[in-house]
């Protein structure tokens, strides 16, 4: 009965436009009026949605949003742009491949698939369109590469799964994305190859050698964050927390050096940074107050014993899970599906012997797949909007992009050794 309530009133709430965070509040409160008195409930949700913040690990995520703000306003996007285009601009189709290469590089450094979106977006669009290219076609490679910042570290989402796991180690999960997050991007770059050809594209010319020092060389103070922030977590210099504080001074000190950031333009990305922030830490509080509500009623118990009797074949079950996971995807938010279905799926997963690390690696890649999709598509929202065009015009192109991503879950899936060999090596 429980777990109708919160499902029901949860789907009311989403279909009369309630925001995502309130929907699951009221949600977990009805359901947890079921058993308990008003009084109480009420008490239990309020102390949950403060506790639930309660955490140092939580800590690194405000962090490294402002860290995403500050490379979004401090021209690290042009110049890892400029890197990505030396690299793979003469390939057919090289502004969907430099479009996808920066994307990867960009929200790898930002943690963001929405300031990924953004950023490589704002300066891709017009330039693809300039050349050619279908302007569909153009935000559905950005919108899905995009993405790829939230597998390859660091990465917001692997906190928060961190968090709802128990504590299933950050470095590991951060060293675990590298390669899922690269397959995914080799996928989407082979998909953009094949469109190009048939639609024929135009091709840059070939970067010279010195060109592509030139701008390597460029771009590394920038690419040389990912080194500092997961060598020094890795290395146990310091932890995530204390991670997310390096990115950002360092982020600060490499946008002052550019002369793209004054001390005037810190306040305004103080406040943007800032709202964002509410809202993320809002939509965690909820959700964490869900999880506690679900594992108070005994659902993840009861979720563990009916999957469990549909089989106990480990893919099988991994089959089922990714597929309720990519229905969630569409009609939920990234943060509030981790939290709220880790707590539920990884139980079941753990008594087939799937390694925590892995399974946090296939929900995110899961999940990011949803990022793309309506209605609650939020990177797809912002690439539509940034490229002032509609969602109609690029559903067809996003379609064979959508296969490649989901070719990259299943390889994933099945293979938990492309998840755990890097945290293997470093003992992780």
């Amino acid at each position: 009965m429980e777990i109708s309530i919160l499902i029901l009133s949860f789907l009311i709430l989403i279909s009369i436009r309630v925001p995502v965070a309130w929907a699951l509040g009221i949600s977990s409160l009805l359901t947890l009026m079921v058993s308990v008195d008003t009084f109480p409930a009420v008490t239990t949700i309020a102390q949950r949605l403060v506790t639930g913040l309660d955490s140092f690990s939580i800590l690194a995520i405000p962090f490294f949003i402002l860290a995403g703000h500050i490379m979004n306003k401090g021209g690290i996007a042009e110049r890892l742009i400029a890197f990505a285009k030396s690299l793979v601009g003469a390939l057919p189709g090289g502004l969907a491949h430099v479009n996808i290469v920066a994307a990867m590089l960009f929200g790898a450094i930002a943690g963001s698939a929405g300031a990924a979106a953004a950023a490589i977006g704002g300066f891709m669009s017009e330039k693809m369109e300039e050349s050619g290219y279908d302007k569909g076609f153009g935000v559905a490679v950005n919108v899905t590469s995009a993405t790829t910042g939230l597998i390859i570290p660091p990465s917001n989402i692997f906190i928060i799964y961190s968090v709802a796991s128990g504590g299933v180690s950050i470095g590991a999960l951060f060293l675990a994305g590298y390669l899922p997050g690269i397959i995914t991007g080799i996928f989407l770059m082979i998909v953009a190859y094949i469109w190009a050809r048939k639609k024929g594209y135009p091709t840059a010319d070939r970067s010279s050698f010195k060109m592509i020092l030139s701008t390597f060389l460029d771009a590394l103070p920038s690419l040389f964050l990912l080194i500092v922030v997961i060598g020094g977590i890795v290395a146990g210099i310091f932890t995530a927390t204390e991670a997310s504080s390096v990115a950002v001074i360092y982020c600060l000190v490499l946008a002052m050096i550019y002369k793209e950031i004054s001390i005037k333009d810190i306040r305004p990305i103080l406040v943007e940074s800032s709202s964002t922030i509410a809202i993320v830490m809002l939509l965690i509080a909820v959700s964490i107050a869900m999880s506690w509500v679900l594992s108070y009623e005994n659902i993840p118990q009861a979720v563990t014993q009916a999957l469990l009797s549909l089989s106990d074949n480990k893919i099988m079950v991994i089959i089922l899970i990714n597929i309720i996971l990519l229905i969630v995807g569409i009609f939920m938010d990234m943060t509030p599906a981790v939290l709220i279905f880790t707590p539920i799926f990884l139980p079941v997963v753990m008594e087939l012997g799937i390694d925590p690390v892995h399974f946090g690696i296939i929900m995110v890649l899961n999940l990011c797949i949803g990022l793309c999709t309506p209605p609650v598509g939020a990177v797809l929202f912002i690439g539509v909007g940034v490229a002032k065009t509609t969602i109609q015009k690029v559903v067809r192109p996003l379609l064979p992009l959508f296969l490649a991503m989901i070719l990259a879950l299943v390889l994933v899936s099945i293979f938990p050794e492309l998840s755990l060999w890097l945290p293997s090596l470093f003992g992780l």
